[in-house]
């Protein structure tokens, strides 16, 4: 009987294993399948979810709307937090390797984003961590790795790569200006026009520079003006040089993206315009 009971069992165990396994792969591919219809609906549909969350968020610390809608924000929260909430345990059940999504950066962010609600109810007194929820926003970054985003990503992180150094350096050359304008301006001026230490008068430099002007401290003497006055030309005459760089490096990788192609299999997108195979999987191109 029990030979019989477990050839009869057999198959019903086969079943489920067939059929967790074709629900695992399905969740994976709407969650993960951004090339795929179900894909490109789920990740417009959290877009639209991670806003209106957000939204929930920034109206919250009106006093007025708190007052009048606190109740109906309250169950919207727990709403979307209970959302975001499926979606972690879900994306952590349908990756082969759970851990690495829990300790990356966008694990971190999505367990962030739910974990105060939780705390707020456990530990009293935490409610001003809520504020943490706004890290939701981040997860934009994440859906808008679309197949029509891609190409604009990848221009953009190669551009911010490529002229990480050069802009470096700008502000670098920026900080020794302002150190020594700041030095200078608080030997012209000194305590009696508010310049009190050369930390604070680099701190006038670096406002002024930037054309902010706040007026909390201001030069009294005329040499003190017209240097300020240089000052001021100066921050209006490099503004336009990190936006030059960086624009300059989109527009190169423009013009090199535009010669390469990409491969279906591995995702590749470096490849040679005009080759037949790739050079990463070895997988045929299509022409």
């Amino acid at each position: 009987m029990i030979v019989v009971g477990f050839l009869f069992a057999l198959p019903i165990v086969s079943y489920n294993k067939i059929y967790m396994s074709r629900l695992k792969q399905n969740i994976k591919t709407v969650i993960f399948g951004t090339d795929t219809k179900a894909g490109k609906l789920f990740d417009e549909l959290l877009i639209v979810t991670i806003l209106l969350s957000v939204s929930i968020v920034l109206l919250e610390s009106v006093s007025e709307y708190q007052q009048q809608y606190g109740q109906i924000f309250n169950y919207a929260e727990w709403f979307f937090t209970i959302l975001f909430t499926l979606e972690y345990f879900l994306r952590m059940y349908c990756i082969r390797r759970s851990l690495s999504y829990v300790f990356s950066f966008y694990g971190i962010v999505d367990l962030l984003s739910v974990l105060p609600t939780y705390l707020s109810v456990l530990l009293p007194g935490t409610q001003a961590l809520s504020v943490i929820r706004i890290l939701r926003v981040l997860r934009i970054f994440r859906v808008l790795k679309l197949v029509q985003y891609m190409s604009e990503v990848n221009h953009l992180t190669k551009a911010l790569a490529a002229s990480k150094r050069k802009i470096f350096v700008f502000l670098f050359s920026v900080m020794n200006v302002v150190v020594i304008l700041g030095s200078i301006m608080y030997l012209i001026e000194g305590e009696a026009a508010g310049y009190t230490s050369i930390p604070k008068s680099i701190y006038w430099a670096i406002v002024t520079l930037t054309t902010v002007g706040y007026g909390d401290i201001a030069p009294l003497t005329p040499i003190g003006q017209a240097l300020s006055a240089v000052i001021m030309l100066i921050g209006y005459s490099i503004i336009a040089v990190p936006t030059g760089i960086v624009t300059a490096e989109i527009a190169l990788s423009t013009l090199t993206h535009e010669k390469n192609i990409s491969c279906d299999i591995c995702e590749k997108n470096d490849l040679v315009y005009g080759s037949s195979f790739c050079r990463h999987c070895g997988a045929k191109i299509d022409k």
